[in-house]
């Protein structure tokens, strides 16, 4: 059995020092190389034998949305006014922790307000570069699963991503004000999502942890941001992502009832992992770095903030009631639920599982523009 600093170096997982040592040393690095260990896999066998799998094709087929016609791009972003709109809902710019001693302490709106600008650069950032590992991994589903109704829906998948993709890169472009390289810790993730050669842990990596995560992340800025054209980008986004959580949880309930407790273990700890690297890669390192402050110091008071600890444990709301629903939590001797536990996120295990909940988040019909 793994230790924890088998699985992510350290022995305890708020070690603050040893997250903040995880760092991207490649910023320039535009294109990586990562080795695919999986076999493709053809499958002879056409019957549609998953009819749950097939529903979700059928409602793939038809949710499809245009990128380019369907969102008002014409809309105006003042960067700026998004900031002063998101704080104000907090009390105001560097509200929820006194600074009296701190690097904020003379820091006045024009700081606190570039680094509201810096962080929505870095978070859809972030995005932008996990939408593009999901595509990558979505390509590989299609190739590595062994079931033809599995294959129809990835498919329909690596359209979607490639789509998020696109409004991503360009919401970055035309309305934000600067890029940021893709996070250490979620690299170091996506590298083992894509190294591993079982086609089911790219399911459990990708489909549950990742996807189940943004789908959380983009729920919670799709409730805050005032910004309208973001607001509706999100949504759509969304209606997405439910969809492809849901065909992880699908895929993988069956799968995982035939595996012995040595292999749930293994999925178990993947599934750590994994929670673990995405927890860490919120930190925002990178934003402080670029801002000239001291990292380690800044990031221990910004996590002080209600907000923060609050959003932090929201991201885990879709995860959590998903393992339950793949029997992670409490397989052998309940591993998982005790390090879900130890993370304080294991509140939100009886919460509605995707596999369950996807249709609520459906596009309404007149949604689309250029319908």
């Amino acid at each position: 059995m793994a230790t924890t600093e088998d699985l992510i170096g350290r022995t305890d997982v708020n070690d603050l020092e040893a997250i903040l040592a995880v760092t991207n040393t490649d910023v320039d690095e535009v294109v990586r190389a990562v080795k695919d260990n999986a076999d493709a896999i053809f499958s002879w066998d056409y019957e549609r034998s998953r009819p749950k799998l097939g529903r979700l094709y059928e409602k793939a087929k038809t949710s499809m949305w245009n990128g380019e016609t369907d969102l008002p791009w014409e809309t105006p972003v003042d960067q700026e006014a998004v900031v002063l709109a998101n704080a104000a809902q907090f009390g105001g710019p560097g509200a929820g922790f006194d600074v009296t001693g701190t690097p904020f302490e003379k820091w006045g709106d024009k700081e606190w307000i570039e680094v509201g600008v810096q962080s929505q650069n870095w978070t859809l950032s972030q995005f932008l570069h996990g939408e593009q590992g999901a595509l990558v991994c979505t390509a590989k589903i299609v190739e590595s699963v062994p079931w033809i109704d599995a294959k129809y829906y990835a498919a329909t998948q690596v359209m979607d991503e490639a789509r998020h993709v696109e409004v991503f890169a360009k919401y970055l472009d035309t309305k934000l004000s600067g890029h940021y390289p893709i996070n250490a810790h979620l690299r170091l993730l996506l590298d083992d999502i894509v190294a591993d050669s079982r086609w089911d842990m790219t399911y459990l990596g990708m489909q549950i942890m990742v996807e189940g995560l943004a789908l959380a992340a983009f729920g919670f800025i799709h409730a805050l941001t005032t910004e309208p054209l973001l607001k509706q980008l999100l949504r759509y986004v969304m209606a997405d992502e439910a969809r492809h959580v849901a065909f992880g949880v699908l895929s993988l309930q069956e799968y995982y009832e035939g595996l012995s407790n040595a292999e749930l273990r293994e999925r178990q700890e993947f599934a750590f992992e994994a929670a673990v690297r995405m927890r860490d890669r919120f930190l925002q390192q990178e934003v402080w770095d670029r801002m000239g402050l001291p990292v380690k110091e800044v990031v221990s008071l910004v996590q002080q903030a209600p907000e923060r600890q609050m959003f932090q444990q929201m991201l885990f709301s879709k995860i959590v009631p998903n393992c339950k629903k793949l029997g992670l939590l409490d397989a052998g001797d309940g591993w998982l639920r005790q390090k879900f536990g130890e993370l304080g996120v294991i509140q939100f295990e009886d919460w509605a599982d995707t596999g369950e909940e996807y249709e609520a988040f459906a596009l309404a019909e007149g949604d689309r523009r250029s319908a």
